[in-house]
């Protein structure tokens, strides 16, 4: 605790810090600058008042992307990481490529720490550019700006590993120790009110494959944690300034969603995202990430719930995800979820959804009422439960819906 400590005491928030180094290059090269990290996400970007610096000839595709959106496309990076911009340890420029979308040349800065690439400074390659002199005295300025990155990521990575460490933990001790590390690593934000963000399947349990905190606005801490038995989901604690607006919650769950989708692999069904109720201090952070992960369970079982399922928006399924898997393999049900009898199921299924209406139901599935009524009655032989009968109906409902968790 006194390493985290320590650490805490140490980091503050460097926006101001890059916005000012960003300044000062942009100053010294007589151009403006962007910062950008080594995921090729917009840290800061750097005006410089000079005539015809800004005009539209200055803001071709890739530019305005990346300062509209904060970030480029994965097709974009992987472009401009042809050029060797990886392993480069001095100015690297970038011929003019409008079929790309870069209509403009650009010098690209890599921002190294003790040999390890963590962002890139760009400008655009006008004639005749920097020189020589200016691009030496701007490398300079990168190292600044490679230690306070560095500084940045390893406080990222301390609250990564205790967020995790809260999530995971097996026994009340365990967790109620985690809970005061990661109380002390955030040091006065731990007492703000928050919510917690479940993003599921998460393509990679790598936590260097982890986006930023800084690329999700809200963001206090996250890290990768094990969902089932194969996959991986994304926790997110995030800061709100209301219980009542989940809107940092829900922007940051749809900006996730949208990396994770992009990295999912050919025959993946699909992504979603839960929200915890919003709580004050993390005494009850295992109960919130509960609630998010059966919120994110529910959207993927319930596509109309999602992609971003709040717990509270999703009615018989907050008790139906707090059941062990096995509890919903009633064998009464058995032989009507198996694939022959899909149609039976779905039927059955949307009949309960509307409450037991049969025109209400025929009109749903498109059927005529003598067909619907045929396959109510197969359901009723495969299961034994009488249709008629409340609790058989009940016991039929959540079996169906438990299966699609």
């Amino acid at each position: 605790m006194r390493e985290n400590a320590r650490v805490t005491a140490e980091y503050k928030d460097h926006n101001g810090d890059y916005q000012e180094l960003v300044d000062e290059l942009s100053e010294l090269l007589g151009a403006p600058a962007t910062l950008e990290n080594r995921d090729f996400e917009l840290i800061a970007f750097g005006a410089y008042d000079s005539e015809g610096e800004l005009d539209a000839s200055a803001l071709d595709p890739v530019r305005t992307r990346s300062i509209l959106t904060r970030r480029s496309t994965s097709a974009v990076r992987t472009w401009f990481e042809g050029f060797g911009i990886t392993r480069a340890t001095g100015p690297v420029r970038i011929p003019p490529t409008p079929e790309a979308g870069v209509h403009r040349g650009r010098v690209c800065l890599p921002v190294r720490h003790r040999g390890v690439v963590l962002g890139y400074v760009w400008l655009l390659d006008d004639d005749p550019g920097p020189t020589e002199r200016q691009l030496t005295a701007a490398m300079e300025v990168t190292t600044r700006i490679g230690a306070l990155l560095a500084d940045e990521a390893q406080h990222g990575a301390d609250l990564s590993r205790e967020l995790r460490a809260v999530l995971t933990a097996e026994r009340d001790w365990q967790h109620d120790m985690a809970v005061a590390e990661l109380r002390t690593a955030l040091g006065p934000r731990a007492d703000t009110l928050h919510t917690v963000v479940c993003v599921t399947p998460w393509p990679s349990a790598d936590p260097d494959e982890a986006p930023s905190v800084r690329t999700v606005p809200g963001a206090t801490a996250l890290c990768t944690v094990p969902w089932g038995t194969t996959a991986t989901a994304l926790a997110l604690l995030v800061r709100l300034r209301s219980a009542g607006v989940l809107t940092p919650a829900t922007s940051a769950a749809g900006r996730l969603l949208e990396r994770a989708r992009g990295g999912l692999a050919a025959g993946d069904t699909g992504v979603a995202a839960g929200i915890a109720a919003a709580r004050a201090g993390l005494a009850e952070l295992g109960t919130a990430w509960r609630e998010a992960s059966a919120a994110a369970r529910a959207a993927l079982a319930e596509p109309h719930l999602g992609p971003v399922a709040e717990w509270s928006s999703i009615g018989p399924y907050r008790l139906l995800t707090s059941l062990p898997p096995e509890a919903t393999h009633d064998p009464a049900v058995r032989a009507l979820l198996s694939p022959a009898h899909r149609e039976l199921a779905r039927t059955a299924e949307i009949y309960l959804d509307c409450a037991g209406q049969a025109g209400r139901t025929a009109a749903e599935l498109g059927i005529h009422r003598q067909t619907l009524y045929y396959r109510l009655s197969r359901v009723e032989q495969l299961t034994g439960l009488d249709l008629d009968d409340g609790e058989d109906r009940l016991l039929l409902h959540m079996a169906l819906k438990g299966a699609r968790l």
